[in-house]
């Protein structure tokens, strides 16, 4: 490697010295001397030609190889559209950059100096003028359009019959909560967290609705089916991230987000299509949230309806592995710290 560096640096000093003598020449020309100017400037119209096409092949030769650490192929419905943007978009900016530059490299060498020809100048061109500005605002007009629409459907409400996941990041781990049979996530408050318990959640079970809540270990989802999660961060920043279907959402605290989408391809048909039988879907933490960071992964499973439909009843809900927590909720905390102030109070006066 250091090889390489002071190989580089001599030959940057070297271009330094050539392009310094080339000042001089020119220098003694213009005050009227009859140095004549070398065949440099021919070789410097070649090579306006030549190093482009070489560039241009090794963007060609680099390019499958780059691809390999592109985002993975899309699983979701929004995933095809946004890639699909994506690739319009390059499209669009790469046969700009070629014909611009094209046309930039070709004139360096077509109008190269030459003894006896003098440079044409005109102040300006209105039909080009008007070109170069009406067709870039529509192409920038479509584009921006099409990403607006796309941005739109994919940040639209969530169907009323999308499944809701909860998604609640911690240092340094995600969990996972799902309603039961009514549908509904029960409330919660971040008072009712208690690690040593196990209402990690801080799950209020004076409401109803958490009644049937239960969490899971690995995340189950319907293909074809809509989805919702639900993001909350208990304690630092984290970011819920699934490249395989195009979904990144910050986990917030005291900011609840969401995200929906619909999975398009089960891990089954994942695996067959990448010939990968360990291949897992996964979502990860793209905020440096400390120093396990590195270990904020959860494992998802996307699987047919009817191989959802049975996973998802044969789940016992957290009051049923966890009976001591019934009933217990918001209420009940007021009490015990009306108590506990009562108390201190108590003492407080005893003390006096």
């Amino acid at each position: 490697m250091s090889g390489l560096i002071i190989g580089l640096v001599a030959a940057l000093i070297l271009v330094i010295l050539f392009m310094l003598f080339r000042i001089q020449a020119l220098i003694t020309i213009a005050k009227g001397g009859d140095r004549p100017v070398g065949t440099s400037n021919k070789v410097n119209g070649a090579l306006m030609l030549i190093v482009p096409i070489v560039l241009l092949a090794l963007v060609a030769w680099y390019s499958p190889i780059a691809a390999r650490n592109f985002l993975p192929e899309a699983s979701s419905v929004h995933g095809v559209v946004t890639d699909n943007l994506f690739w319009v978009t390059i499209t669009v900016i790469s046969l700009m950059f070629l014909i611009t530059n094209a046309g930039l490299f070709w004139f360096a060498y077509k109008y190269q100096y030459k003894e006896g020809r003098q440079a044409s100048f005109f102040h300006d061109n209105t039909r080009l003028e008007v070109f170069w500005t009406i067709v870039p605002a529509v192409i920038m007009a479509l584009l921006v359009f099409f990403g607006w629409k796309a941005w739109s459907d994919i940040t639209s409400e969530p169907p009323k019959e999308a499944m809701v996941v909860e998604i609640m990041g911690k240092q340094f781990a995600w969990q996972v909560r799902y309603p039961g049979v009514d549908k509904q996530l029960g409330s919660y408050d971040f008072r009712l967290i208690d690690d040593v318990a196990g209402n990690e959640f801080g799950i209020d079970f004076e409401d109803k609705k958490a009644e049937d809540d239960f969490l899971a270990r690995e995340m189950y989802l319907p293909k074809g089916q809509p989805v919702l999660f639900k993001i909350r961060a208990r304690d630092v920043l984290h970011s819920v991230f699934a490249p395989h279907f195009r979904l990144k959402m910050d986990a917030v605290p005291g900011m609840p987000t969401q995200f929906h989408f619909v999975p398009t391809k089960t891990t089954e048909e994942m695996r067959s299509q990448l010939n990968n039988p360990q291949f897992d879907y996964e979502i990860a933490c793209t905020e440096v949230c400390g120093r396990g960071h590195f270990a904020m992964k959860f494992k998802i499973v996307v699987v047919e309806p009817e191989e959802y439909r049975k996973w998802y009843a044969e789940q016992p809900t957290f009051l049923e592995q966890n009976p001591q927590f019934k009933g217990k909720g918001l209420s009940d905390l007021r009490k015990k710290n009306l108590a506990k102030r009562n108390a201190e109070q108590m003492k407080e006066q005893a003390s006096l």
